[in-house]
């Protein structure tokens, strides 16, 4: 990857120039049996599209605080990347009361509707689908994003150096620190170029999101992430092992 890179939508810039085709993301869902994989085009244009829908329908500006209630799944990954293209702070299971926008799964609206600000809700259904019924008082991000451009451009430059993580704890990141975070932990993993990482790690702290995805994105390597995966076998565990040609594990 580019030694340059100083944010998250650093990263995914230099993996679309380097090979747009390549997966990036391979996600399964074991409690629906859901299987989605995401090239590097795939999910550079999601976020493309979600940045769009932040910048210009949810009127997010650099420095502004999303609270972040999902789990590790693929659209999860979609919303740090974006985030970190429009400049917004991700705080990862965040409290929404002191945030300016929230963005949750089914489980977690309750929770979101203490945000005063704009709140997104994501059904995290197979293949992206919208809620049967509209939650109130959220916009449905399988509505809305659709329609969004494929092509992003910041209205204001990112800050490389401004907080674009808070993990839950409290710990803040910048981008850069981020980043240089993510290249520490790929190198410990043993990650580079061409390598395929399975995790079962949740999004719950650090090590979830690195190996769910930073760690992945600055070694131009790829993630199988796995949600609902505690129930799988050692023999189903090592089939997919061998299935999604794994060569690193975590969790």
């Amino acid at each position: 990857m580019n030694a340059t890179d100083r944010t998250p939508a650093d990263l995914l810039s230099s993996a679309l120039a380097a090979d747009p085709a390549r997966p990036l993301v391979t996600f399964y869902d074991d409690a629906t049996g859901e299987r989605v994989e995401l090239s590097v085009a795939t999910l550079a244009n999601w976020v493309a599209k979600t940045g769009n829908l932040l910048q210009d329908d949810l009127s997010a500006a650099p420095g502004d605080r999303l609270a972040l209630l999902l789990p590790a799944h693929w659209q999860t990954a979609v919303w740090l990347l974006a985030c970190s293209a429009v400049g917004v702070t991700v705080d990862l299971h965040g409290d929404p009361s002191g945030a300016d926008l929230a963005v949750a799964g089914p489980d977690a609206l309750d929770a979101a509707r203490a945000c005063g600000g704009e709140r997104v809700a994501l059904a995290l259904r197979p293949m992206g689908t919208r809620f049967p019924q509209p939650p109130e008082g959220f916009a449905d991000y399988a509505v809305e994003v659709p329609g969004q451009g494929d092509r992003f451009t910041p209205y204001a430059p990112v800050d490389a150096d401004t907080t674009a993580l808070v993990l839950p704890g409290g710990e803040e990141l910048t981008g850069a620190q981020l980043v240089e975070r993510a290249r520490a932990d790929a190198a410990g993993l043993g990650l580079e170029a061409g390598s395929r990482l399975l995790t079962r790690l949740p999004y719950d702290d650090w090590a979830g999101v690195s190996a769910g995805l930073y760690a992945p994105l600055a070694a131009g390597a790829s993630v199988v992430l796995c949600r609902n995966a505690d129930g799988l076998d050692a023999a189903a565990l090592e089939h997919r092992r061998d299935a999604e040609r794994v060569t690193h594990t975590a969790g």
